[in-house]
Parts: structure tokens; sequence; C-alpha cells
């Protein structure tokens, strides 16, 4: 799938996500907020302006979230992203309602919906996480001209061979057909299981 694929995902798949902002003492605060719509690069919400949610995103601009599909932990996907926010104001309100119309029966009047504003998450980074597969599916995304980071367990060129972290790795997603063996990132747990039995020090976590 492409980024714009993971957005949608969340907007259309999941909707309800739990958020998590920062106030003023530096601890983080969840929330339940359903993701209205997406673009090729950008996820969009809403929250009245009188919330606390509200002041912490003027504040800070940044927010975290994690989105779950799924009845049961083994048959669940989940999106997880951090990025950049920005208030865009009221214009875009009467289209979000268009296309989530059971917003009109929590702000039922025009007047009603002045006290919303939307923002637009537009830059950031993600993963998409499937434990409903076998071997496990784990993928980067980024969007809006965020730098892409590498993340997660590699082996270096200290690797002798000798077979050991194969025998911990929960998903066997160690290839041993080439030296220094490889972990394909795609189906890694990121449990550090490898590292600490590996003899030698040749698997570093970035």
């Amino acid at each position: 799938m492409e980024t714009k694929d993971y957005l949608s995902y969340i907007v259309h798949k999941i909707h309800t996500t739990i958020v998590a902002t920062v106030d003023d003492d530096g601890l983080p605060v969840t929330a339940a907020i359903d993701m209205m719509d997406s673009d090729d690069s950008s996820l969009y919400f809403l929250t009245a302006k009188g919330k606390g949610f509200y002041d912490r995103l003027v504040k800070r601009c940044f927010l975290a979230m994690t989105a779950i599909k799924g009845e049961t932990t083994l048959s669940s996907v989940a999106v997880s992203l951090r990025g950049n926010v920005r208030e865009l104001g009221y214009e875009k309100i009467p289209e979000l309602f268009m296309k989530n119309p059971y917003m009109h029966e929590i702000y039922p009047t025009e007047e009603s919906m002045r006290a919303l504003t939307v923002f637009q998450v537009y830059e950031g980074n993600g993963e998409w996480f499937d434990l409903s597969k076998k071997p496990i599916e784990r993928v980067s995304f980024t969007f809006g001209g965020a730098e892409k980071k590498q993340e997660g367990y590699y082996i270096t060129n200290a690797c002798i061979a000798c077979g050991i972290c194969t025998g911990v790795c929960p998903q066997k997603c160690i290839m041993t057909d080439c030296i220094p063996f490889e972990i394909e990132q795609a189906h890694c747990l990121h449990c550090g299981n490898c590292m600490v039995a590996c003899p030698v020090g040749a698997v570093e976590r970035r």
C-alpha cells in the first residue's frame, strides 16, 4: 500500500483513534478522536475550541495517535503515527459534516457548529502493524515531506554466522543465506531477542 492508503484506512476502516497530546506539565493526555477525512498526505479532524484538547493542539502543534481494528489481538491491524498539526478553522466544517453525517446529531444547528474548528495532520511518520498475518507485517511510512528514519534491529558485519539469533527469533525473520545475516524488517516484532542472544554483539538497535 501507499501512504495515502494507510491514511485512508485510518479514516474509513477504523475512524475512531486514540490521540495523545502533552499538557503544560509535560505529561501525556489521551483522547478518543474521529479522523474524518484524508488526502494523499494528511489527515483531518475537528474539535471544539472550548476543549483542553484544542488548547494543547494550539500550544504544541503536535500529536501522536494509534488506531486499531480487529476483534481479537491476533486478528488486529494497528496504525500508529506522530505528526505536526495546524489549525484550518471553520471553512472545512460543512464538508466534514457531509462526509460524516452523524455529526449533525451532536451539533444539530449551524450556530452550534460554530464552536468547532478543523485541524490537519500535515507532516509526520507512521507505522502499519498487522498481527493477522503470519509472519506479522510491519511497514513504516512518512507523509508531508517528513524525513524517514531507520528503526529496528540490524545485524552488522561483526556477524560470525553462528545461528544463535535464529533460534530465539519468534517470527523466524532472520535470513541466513548471506553473511552478515539479515533481518526481514517487514516481519520483525522488535522484541530484541537477537541482540541479547548474539555472543559477539553484532546486532544493533537503530
